[in-house]
């Protein structure tokens, strides 16, 4: 693949909602194009959660080769800004080899910090500094940190609410880090123009379609043995798991639990991914640069929008 006359990497988007399927899309388009995946999700880097991230199979990885997923352990740490740092190299490497880089995946922030080029001028987690950082929370007081804040970063602690502790420690982490503040840098980088020319594409169902594909894929799920899979992850790294209190996983530990049914378990996770799919659509189409297609690579638009982004 030759570099575009603009000098920058082309680069492929497949995004959007769970379920829409965005996966299957790269695939196929895989048997018409050299390209590689980088999966944009931000739960399929943590291994051993395969079912309830709907991570590619192993057949479908030796299809395609597919990159960020099953990086850590699921009780490690993962940011916007660790995930900028491994898959810029990636897009470089994989252009290199003469593919297309293909950011496949329904975690907008990941996405968008990944090709706007902010991300990646923060720095990546400093895992002392961030114990530090919840120690002190813990040891003085709900409040403490995000008060720190107010003094070394004012226009960052107007933004961020004082009970979301996350991003209030990833604020101060950049501050104590650079001796800059967060909101100046994030100013600073806002407008930095990207390296690379993008194409975002979107496949598109009408809404009850999509639903009704969520509710099939949550059947599917339970009955893959999401189930068994979350049994191992609580036993191995405890309920507590951050990891475990998302989408499909805290409904399965509540059904382990004994407050629901198995009918019960798959209405709930059908109900609570449809409201997440609600919440994705919502920011995607927010994004003006996103073309929405038909879920299949037989639309003459979908090739004609990739020849259009390969050969320009």
């Amino acid at each position: 693949m030759k570099a575009a006359r603009s000098h920058k990497i082309p680069v492929l988007v497949i995004c959007g909602p769970t379920g829409s399927g965005k996966s299957a899309l790269a695939i196929e388009l895989a048997q018409l194009l050299p390209l590689e995946i980088i999966s944009a999700d931000s739960r399929q880097v943590y291994r051993f959660m395969d079912i309830g991230t709907a991570k590619a199979s192993k057949a479908e990885q030796v299809q395609v080769p597919h990159h960020m997923i099953d990086l850590i352990d699921p009780d490690q740490e993962f940011s916007v800004a660790a995930f900028v740092d491994l898959a810029r190299p990636l897009i470089n490497q994989i252009f290199e080899r003469g593919k297309l880089p293909c950011v496949v995946g329904g975690t907008g922030l990941y996405i968008k910090a990944l090709l706007g080029g902010l991300a990646a001028e923060l720095p990546t987690a400093d895992p002392l500094l961030r114990h530090r950082l919840y120690q002190r929370e813990e040891e003085l007081g709900s409040g403490t940190l995000h008060l720190q804040l107010q003094q070394l970063d004012p226009q960052s602690a107007a933004v961020i609410h004082p009970n979301n502790l996350i991003r209030t420690v990833r604020a101060l982490e950049v501050c104590l880090l650079t001796g800059q503040m967060f909101s100046a840098i994030k100013a600073q980088h806002n407008f930095v123009e990207s390296p690379y020319r993008v194409l975002t594409l979107a496949p598109v169902y009408p809404r009850q379609t999509l639903y009704q594909r969520i509710d099939m894929r949550t059947c599917d799920m339970l009955k893959a043995g999401l189930v068994a899979e979350v049994k191992l992850l609580a036993a191995r790294y405890g309920r507590d798991l951050k990891a475990l209190q998302t989408l499909g996983y805290r409904e399965v530990l509540r059904y382990l639990e004994a407050e629901c049914d198995a009918e019960q378990l798959c209405a709930e996770i059908q109900l609570r991914t449809r409201q997440y799919a609600k919440k994705q659509l919502t920011w995607f189409r927010k994004d003006p640069d996103i073309i929405w297609v038909d879920s299949t690579c037989n639309s003459d638009k979908v090739m004609k929008y990739i020849d259009h982004l390969i050969s320009h």
